[in-house]
Formats: C-alpha cells, sequence, structure tokens
C-alpha cells in the first residue's frame, strides 16, 4: 500500500481463503476504492497480522475486512490492534453453513468491536466498507448510488 492510495485492507488467514476473500477486492474495485489483500493467520503468524495493520493504518486505510473460517478469531485480532472499523467475514471451512465461525465473530468481547456480514459475505462487507467510506468521500457515495440503482434494476 502506498501513502494514500490504499483505503481498505482486506486481510484472511489462509491461502485457500483468498479467492473467497478477493471477491471483496473485486467489489471495492468496482465501487473505485483500492485496496489491498493480504494473507496473515491468528494463529500461526500474529505477528505478520499486527505488521499488516500497522502499515495500512500509516498508509491511509480506514476500514479493514477480515475474513476467517472455523475459530474464527482473525477479526477479533485485527480488532484488537486498531480503531479502525472491522468487518468480520465467517467463511464456510469448519463445520457445515461456516455457523462456528459466524458465533466466533458476532461474540466480541466488549471493547473490541467487529461488523459481522453473512456467512462467505466477501461482497457485502466491500459494500458494508464502501458504505462507511461514503460517509467522508463524495465520489465513493455516487459510486455506491450507481451500484444500488443496478441492483433495483437486476444487475449484480
Amino acid at each position: 500500500m502506498t501513502m494514500g492510495e490504499a483505503r481498505v485492507l482486506v486481510i484472511t488467514g489462509s491461502e485457500s481463503d483468498r479467492p473467497r476473500m478477493t471477491e471483496s477486492v473485486e467489489m471495492l474495485d468496482r465501487l473505485g476504492i483500492a485496496s489491498e489483500l493480504v494473507v496473515a493467520s491468528a494463529h500461526r503468524t500474529p505477528e505478520k497480522v499486527e505488521q499488516a495493520v500497522e502499515e495500512a493504518v500509516r498508509a491511509g486505510a480506514e476500514v479493514i475486512i477480515a475474513g476467517a473460517g472455523m475459530s474464527a478469531a482473525l477479526p477479533g485480532v485485527v480488532a484488537a490492534y486498531t480503531d479502525l472499523p472491522v468487518i468480520g467475514v465467517p467463511l464456510d471451512s469448519g463445520m457445515p453453513g461456516g455457523i462456528d465461525a459466524l458465533f466466533s465473530i458476532v461474540q466480541m468481547p466488549t471493547g473490541i468491536p467487529v461488523a459481522c456480514v453473512a456467512v462467505g459475505g466477501s461482497k457485502n462487507a466491500a459494500v458494508l466498507a464502501a458504505r462507511i467510506l461514503a460517509i467522508k468521500y463524495d465520489d465513493v457515495r455516487e459510486r455506491l448510488a450507481e451500484y444500488r440503482k443496478g441492483l433495483r434494476e437486476g444487475s449484480r
């Protein structure tokens, strides 16, 4: 991420989850929002998670999307390292339907908030990030309005 360019960090815990979280990056691109995708595990490489968050903050990121399956510790760990809004994406890689990841993300302790979208909802996480950014950025608000218009007309 270069200074002033990236606004959203997308982080996921494993290479096997990269394709699902790439959907966030693609949606952010569609909405004209710069992003970076990083693979870092809350369990195997926690120092890499901390470093990715610190670098994203320094580079100007304003929202972080964290996708994780099973224990879904990643969104909470990310939220512990920053005051930026964190959006958790529970991934279906453990119990059927990703219910374990969903429950893990929605049970964050007081003071460590993580927003949560639907299981596998990485596109929705990107749209939620855009809505957060649209509070500050008129161009994002305009592109988001066009996207929503397209939804009403039947395009995705």
